[in-house]
C-alpha cells in the first residue's frame, strides 16, 4: 500500500495549540479520505509544523449505488432534489416498486485525484483556537502565517491549493541553525533530513530529550530537576532542537518565598527550577534553548540570567511592598470587592467563613485559643487578594496570604495562622494536598462550605455538565478534608439545605466508586437512613464489603431476600407487617430459636449507640445464619393458623428491620 505524507508548515505555532492540531489533523484525513481505507501510522506536532504518515490504497474501489428516491407519484420538483442531492440525471433512474431508484456504477477514483479534491477544502475547515486571515484576499485563516504544504503519495508530490499555498515536495530546517528549503520523498526522508537541519520532529523524542538533557546538566552541579511535567510539555512545544543549559540565581533573591522566584520564572521565562540533595530550593535554574552557540551557551546564560534578575527586582519590590501593611488592614477593601452580585462582597464572605471556622473548631472540640486562631485565619483567608504580589501572580493566592501572617501575626501564631491561611483552598483537585490540622482544616472546610451553602441558596446548582462556579469541585473537596482527617463532623451540623447534603453525599458516591468501592452496597448504607456522618458512612461501606465477601455473609443475604420477597407478598396482601420477636408455645422449635436469636442481638441495643461498632453488628448477625438457615428449611410462613402465620411474619419483618439498621440489602446485588 503507498504511502501518504502531509505536512503543514507554518510560523511558530502555540504550544498549547499543538497537541489539539495533531488529533484535528488526524481526524480531517481519516475522514476526507476514508474510501481509501486509510491508516494513519504517526503524527507529528512541533512550533512551526503538524504532520501526517498513514498508509492508504492507491484508489477507491468502483462499486454500485443503489438510492431510493421519492414516490414516483412525487411532484417534479422532489425527484429533481433528489437528482441533484446525487449529481444525477433523470436517465440515473427508474420506477420500481412506486418509488424512483437511482443505479449506477461508480468507477475507481486514484488516491491522487481523491487527494486533489477532497483534502484542501476538508483543510479550510481547520478550526484553531486562535486564528488570523492570511493570503491577498484575507479570506484565508490559520493559527499563525502557512508557509508550506509537503504532500506526498508513494514518494511522489500531490498538488493542490490551501489558501495562497500550493502543497509539494519542499519544506525547511530549522530557522537559524539551518534555513532554506529543501525536498523530501517520504516520511523517513523528511525525518532525516529534518534531523540533519536541527529539528526533531517527533514531539514524544523532543520530550524525552529535553527531560535526560536537563537532568545531566542538573547532576553536574548536584542538583535535582523540580517536577514539572507540565512545564516540559510546554517547553516540548518551544523547541525544534533542544539544547539545555543551566544558570544562577543571584543569592540576594534567595530569601524571597520560593514559590514567588519559581512562579516568576516558570509564567514569564519558562525557566525550571532545582533543588539541592535535601530537597530544598538551589541558587540555579534550567532552561531549554533552541540555538546549538559556538560558545557553548556561555552569551544565552547570561542573558537569561540578566532577564532573570530584572523578574526577581519585581518581584521583590511586590514583597517589600507588601510587607508594609499587615492583612488586617488590607480587611475594610475587601468591603468593595464584588465576589458574587446576589451573594455579597468578599467582606462579608470573610465574615461567614471566619464564623464558620469557629463553630468547626468548636465542633471538633478544639480550645478557645485554636478556635479563635480558626477564626481570625478565616478572615484573614482573603486579603491578600489586595496585595501587588496576588495582582501579578493570581495563582499566588493564599500562598502569599500564609506569608504575609506568618510575618506580620498580629498577635496570633503565625506558625498556625499563615499555613491556614495557605492551604485554605486545598484541595483543589483529585490529587491535591489535603490540609490537616485543626486551624487548617477548620478554615478550608469554611471556606468550601461557605461556597457551597451560599450558591445553593441562591439556586445557582450545577447542571448537567455546566458547573461554572465549580461546585463538584468544592463538595468534593469537603468530602475529602472530612474522610482524609477522620473527622467526626455531621453535614447537618452546618448545612440545613438537604439537596446541598444529598449533592455532597453523591461526590461521596462518585469518589468511592472511582476508588474501586462497590456502588452497590454504598446505596445500600445510604438507603438505610439518612447518615451524614461521611466517616461512618465510609466504615460501615468497608464493614458490610467485608462482610458479604464471607460465606455467613453470602447466605444471610440469600436469607434476607428469601425474608423480603416474601414480605413484599404477604404485605400487599395484609398492609405492612410490624417487626416484633414473640415466641408463641406452640410455634415451632426453629421459630423460637430464631426468635431468641434476634432478641438477643437487640437487648445488647449496640444499633442504638452513638459509636457503632459495624463490624461487630455484622458478626453477630453471621451467628444468625444457622437459625434463619432451619427456619426457612423447616418451617411454613404462611401457616394455617392465622395467630402463627401473623407472628412468624412480625418475625421476618424483625429479621429486616434488625438487618436494615446496618444497610438496606434489597439493593445489593448478585
Amino acid at each position: 500500500m503507498p504511502e501518504f505524507f502531509l505536512e503543514l508548515f507554518s510560523e511558530e505555532i502555540p504550544a498549547r495549540m499543538q497537541r489539539d492540531a495533531g488529533v484535528q489533523l488526524e481526524k480531517i484525513c481519516a475522514s476526507a479520505l476514508a474510501a481509501l481505507k486509510i491508516n494513519i501510522v504517526e503524527v507529528f506536532t512541533g512550533p512551526r509544523r503538524i504532520a501526517l504518515k498513514a498508509i492508504c490504497n492507491a484508489q477507491t474501489e468502483a462499486r454500485q449505488i443503489e438510492e431510493r428516491g421519492p414516490r414516483d407519484t412525487a411532484p417534479e420538483a422532489a425527484l429533481a432534489g433528489f437528482l441533484g442531492k446525487h449529481k444525477a440525471t433523470r436517465a440515473d433512474v427508474v420506477a420500481e416498486g412506486g418509488y424512483f431508484l437511482l443505479r449506477r456504477s461508480e468507477a475507481a477514483v486514484s488516491a491522487t485525484d481523491l487527494i486533489e479534491s477532497a483534502l484542501p477544502s476538508a483543510l479550510a475547515k481547520f478550526a484553531w483556537p486562535k486564528s488570523m486571515r492570511w493570503g491577498q484576499s484575507g479570506a484565508f485563516t490559520w493559527v499563525r502565517p502557512l508557509r508550506g504544504i509537503v504532500c506526498l503519495l508513494d514518494g511522489e508530490p500531490v498538488t493542490f491549493t490551501l489558501g495562497p499555498i500550493t502543497a509539494g515536495n519542499t519544506t525547511e530546517g530549522h530557522r537559524f541553525l539551518s534555513p532554506g528549503a529543501f525536498a523530501v520523498s517520504s516520511a523517513a526522508d523528511w525525518q532525516s533530513k529534518l534531523r540533519e537541519r536541527r529539528v526533531i520532529a517527533d514531539q514524544a523524542e523532543r520530550r524525552a530529550l529535553i527531560v535526560a538533557g536537563l537532568t545531566e546538566k542538573a547532576a553536574h552541579v548536584n542538583l535535582t530537576l523540580a517536577d514539572d511535567p507540565g512545564l516540559i510539555d510546554e517547553v516540548t512545544g518551544l523547541v525544534e532542537w533542544p539544547v539545555p543549559l543551566i544558570g544562577t540565581i543571584d543569592t540576594a533573591f534567595m530569601d524571597l518565598p520560593p514559590e514567588v522566584r519559581e512562579l516568576s520564572m516558570k509564567v514569564n521565562q519558562r525557566y525550571f527550577a532545582l533543588r539541592d540533595a535535601a530537597g530544598k530550593p538551589a541558587p540555579y535554574f534550567a532552561f531549554v534553548s533552541n540555538i546549538e552557540a559556538k560558545d557553548g551557551g556561555a552569551a544565552i546564560i547570561a542573558g537569561n540570567e540578566r532577564v532573570l534578575r530584572a523578574r526577581l527586582s519585581d518581584a521583590r519590590h511586590f514583597w517589600d511592598l507588601d510587607l508594609k501593611t499587615p492583612l488586617d488592614e488590607l480587611l475594610p477593601k475587601l468591603d468593595k470587592i464584588t465576589f458574587h452580585a446576589k451573594i455579597g462582597t468578599q467582606g462579608d464572605r470573610v465574615k461567614r467563613i471566619a464564623s464558620l471556622a469557629f463553630r468547626i473548631a468548636e465542633t471538633l472540640g478544639a480550645d478557645e485559643d485554636t478556635r479563635k486562631q480558626a477564626e481570625w485565619a478565616g478572615l484573614l483567608s482573603k486579603a491578600d487578594l489586595l496585595t501587588g504580589m496576588v495582582g501579578e501572580f493570581p495563582e499566588l493566592q493564599g500562598i502569599m496570604g500564609g506569608y504575609y501572617a506568618e510575618v506580620n501575626p498580629h498577635g496570633w501564631s503565625g506558625a498556625i495562622v499563615g499555613p491556614a491561611i495557605t492551604t485554605h483552598y486545598q484541595p483543589k483537585g483529585p490529587s491535591d494536598a489535603v490540609p490537616s490540622g485543626t486551624v487548617a482544616v477548620s478554615v478550608a472546610l469554611a471556606d468550601k462550605l461557605d461556597t457551597l451553602i451560599t450558591f445553593f441558596e441562591e439556586g445557582e446548582k450545577p447542571t448537567g455538565s455546566g458547573d461554572p462556579y465549580a461546585l463538584r469541585r468544592a463538595a468534593l473537596g469537603v468530602v475529602r478534608l472530612i474522610l482524609d482527617n477522620k473527622l467526626k463532623l455531621p453535614l447537618s451540623a452546618f448545612i440545613e439545605n438537604q439537596d446541598l447534603v444529598s449533592f455532597i453525599i453523591e461526590r461521596l458516591r462518585v469518589k468511592l466508586r472511582s476508588e474501586g468501592h462497590r456502588y452497590d452496597v454504598l446505596d445500600a448504607i445510604l438507603a438505610s437512613g439518612n447518615d451524614d456522618d461521611l466517616v461512618r458512612v465510609l466504615r460501615r461501606v468497608d464493614a458490610v464489603t467485608n462482610f458479604l465477601a464471607t460465606d455467613d455473609g453470602r447466605n444471610l443475604l440469600i436469607a434476607y431476600r428469601r425474608c423480603a420477597n416474601i414480605l413484599k407478598i404477604e404485605d400487599a396482601k395484609d398492609g405492612p407487617h410490624v417487626g416484633h420477636g414473640t415466641i408463641l408455645e406452640s410455634d415451632a422449635f426453629e421459630v423460637k430459636v430464631l426468635s431468641l436469636g434476634l432478641g438477643a442481638i437487640r437487648m445488647r441495643e449496640l444499633f442504638n449507640q452513638p459509636e457503632r461498632d459495624y463490624i461487630h453488628e455484622l458478626e453477630l448477625l453471621s451467628f444468625l445464619r444457622n437459625p434463619v438457615d432451619n427456619f426457612f428449611n423447616h418451617v411454613t410462613v404462611n401457616d394455617l393458623d392465622p395467630e402463627v402465620r401473623r407472628n412468624r411474619l412480625a418475625l421476618l419483618a424483625l429479621l429486616r428491620d434488625t438487618m436494615h439498621q446496618i444497610a438496606d440489602f434489597s439493593k445489593i446485588e448478585g
